[in-house]
């Protein structure tokens, strides 16, 4: 790359801003359109480098066979990994199966088990985040890295400022999360006072897909919904 690509202008930075921003909009016209016909769907997060065989991407499978049985789609980022994991336990399932990929330069590319017409591609994070949220009535979260942690406290902080309905949000593998929100409890909450007692509730620890199952049962139970409307 030549030193005149290294350091734009200004006056280039104003121009380049100006004219994504119809990138910007297409990405979300494009977006509502094709998710807004899936129906209710749960969203699985998990790292892109989790390897076929290991064990949370054999419960992530496990855990998205059995929400298309139950009557949701999944909702994956549509890469390798957990989210491949999550697709194809969709796949095998018979269900609606989602992918909302992104363009990454190393571990990111679309799987084979999303549906041909539920793949989605977004050159932009932030209009990717808003379909993952906005149609999607539960997460479930795997062990991840950056990315993931990102997508969790997004929709954390979204549901505690009530700018989103609260629905269930599951973090999958106690081993993996329980020291992380030991942490939130005795740092942010006990601590220093940065959030409050009720906000721990907003998220819930389990170890199997029959636990996962029985929250997004419940909760909709509950709230007399159901996953079909």
């Amino acid at each position: 790359m030549g030193k005149q690509h290294l350091h734009k202008g200004w006056n280039e930075i104003k121009t380049n801003d100006s004219w994504a921003i119809f990138k910007i909009m297409g990405e979300f016209v494009n977006g509502f359109e094709k998710m807004s016909r899936i129906g209710p769907c749960v969203s699985i997060f998990g790292s892109a480098r989790t390897q076929a065989g290991d064990k949370y991407y054999d419960l992530a499978q496990k855990i998205a066979y059995k929400i298309v049985n139950h009557g949701y789609g999944v909702i994956t980022g549509g890469g390798p990994g957990i989210m491949e994991a999550g697709n194809k336990g969709a796949h095998l399932g018979g269900g609606t199966s989602v992918g909302l990929n992104i363009d990454l330069p190393f571990e990111q590319h679309d799987n084979p088990y999303i549906d041909s017409d539920k793949n989605l591609n977004f050159d932009y994070f932030f209009v990717r985040k808003v379909m993952f949220v906005k149609y999607a009535q539960g997460f479930v979260v795997m062990p991840g890295g950056f990315g993931t942690m990102d997508e969790l406290f997004e929709a954390i902080t979204l549901i505690q400022t009530k700018k989103i309905d609260k629905f269930p949000i599951i973090l999958v593998g106690s081993e993996f999360w329980e020291g992380l929100f030991e942490w939130v409890r005795t740092t942010l909450m006990e601590a220093h006072g940065n959030i409050s007692p009720q906000d721990m509730d907003l998220v819930k620890i389990v170890d199997t897909e029959d636990e996962v199952l029985e929250i997004l049962d419940s909760f909709y139970r509950e709230s007399n919904l159901s996953p079909n409307f």
